[in-house]
């Protein structure tokens, strides 16, 4: 008898598709040669990059030359945010920032700082979104940069990029616009030169596309340095020799998100909204964010008061349930969470916090038998941590 199974972490990897693995294969088995080489073989690797690139710079309707690949998302950050800082040093060392970034961005931020920078952090309110009136109090003559998330990592909340946007070119149009748009791209249609964004990072994983690939968008004209050095690879923006079977699937990956993102969006937010309210007929569960249009169609935040995260997350692997304990990248540490921490969220809610993911091959069926095996856990679960 199969045993049903739940995969509701999207927001930590995907499964790569049949689509984007067929044509990483035929990158490393067919046309396998180095595209820096000048033969045919490198000819014809080469031909993969330009084939993932034009993908890529149609989904944001940008021109190839703007798309620099890099090895994820935490690359790309690191590069939107130091090249920047690096490159724009002379006119002022002020960044912005937010409260609840990726750590990608926040550690990349405190390096920052140890350099001689200073980083303004922008509070949120209790859905996690910011305050432009914030931004707007924050901006100053030396603010260089400014370095926000479209989505939230743990709790799916949507930021006004467009709007920050705007108010930051209004205030500067020197100072760079850099968004992390990890969790965003594939789920939204973003267009960074009507968004007013400079720099853009996106994870191949993320999409279903591989791992260990990414990109940055990088809008023409915007002052950035490299930070690594070598060959001079991609304009030497990027050296080292290129991923051609990643950037092949990604640009796979990015052409399928991007072919049904209405339907699959919808499709996403239907399956939030029905889950949302099965949670809530649970007692003692809070969702925490927003779990309509206003935020992201993928992620649930639920904290299940008197249950530790780490305890409930085992109990539903055990049931073929995966999920995450506040995000992958805090779950080892989900108390420590900027995120939980930074809306408001107390102690137990903080510890008792689990975060669903969802992608367009979800199904309702999962999220029937995940209620199911929660309803029937967490009474158990209960009893026993109160003894």
């Amino acid at each position: 008898m199969l045993t049903m199974e739940a995969y509701l972490d999207n927001s930590a990897t995907t499964r790569c598709s049949e689509a984007a693995k067929n044509k990483m294969v035929e990158a490393l088995t067919v046309d396998f040669g180095n595209p820096s080489s000048m033969h045919m073989k490198g000819v014809e690797a080469e031909k993969y990059v330009k084939e993932a690139a034009t993908a890529i710079a149609k989904t944001l309707r940008c021109q190839e030359k703007e798309i620099v690949f890099t090895s994820g998302g935490t690359e790309s950050n690191n590069l939107a945010i130091i090249g920047t800082a690096l490159a724009n040093q002379r006119a002022g060392r002020h960044i912005i920032t937010t409260s609840v970034e990726h750590a990608s961005v926040k550690n990349t931020m405190r390096f920052l700082e140890e350099e001689g920078f200073e980083i303004t952090y922008l509070p949120v309110d209790a859905n996690g979104e910011i305050s432009l009136e914030d931004l707007k109090r924050e901006l100053r003559e030396d603010t260089i940069l400014v370095s926000m998330m479209m989505v939230n990592n743990e709790i799916g909340a949507l930021e006004p990029i467009e709007n920050a946007g705007e108010i930051i070119k209004n205030h500067n149009p020197a100072t760079v616009f850099h968004v992390d748009a990890i969790q965003a791209y594939g789920k939204f249609q973003i267009i960074p030169k009507r968004m007013h964004i400079d720099l853009l990072s996106v994870s191949g994983h993320k999409i279903h596309g591989p791992k260990g690939i990414g990109f940055l968008y990088i809008k023409e004209k915007t002052k950035i340095r490299p930070i690594s050095f070598g060959g001079d690879q991609q304009k030497g923006m990027r050296s080292g020799t290129i991923n051609v079977p990643g950037i092949a699937g990604l640009g796979v990956a990015a052409a399928e998100a991007y072919a049904h993102l209405a339907e699959n969006a919808e499709h996403m937010y239907e399956l939030k909204a029905y889950f949302a309210d099965k949670l809530q007929q649970i007692g003692d569960v809070t969702i925490n964010g927003k779990a309509g249009h206003d935020s992201a169609p993928q992620i649930i935040s639920a904290s299940f008061l008197g249950v530790r995260s780490e305890v409930l997350l085992h109990s539903l692997e055990d049931r073929n349930i995966y999920v995450s304990a506040g995000s992958a990248c805090s779950s080892n540490h989900p108390s420590q969470s900027g995120t939980l921490l930074n809306i408001g969220l107390d102690h137990a809610h903080q510890e008792s916090t689990l975060r669903f993911s969802f992608c367009p091959e979800t199904t309702r069926e999962e999220l029937d038998y995940t209620y199911g095996v929660l309803e029937e856990l967490l009474p158990m679960l209960r009893r026993y941590t109160r003894h």
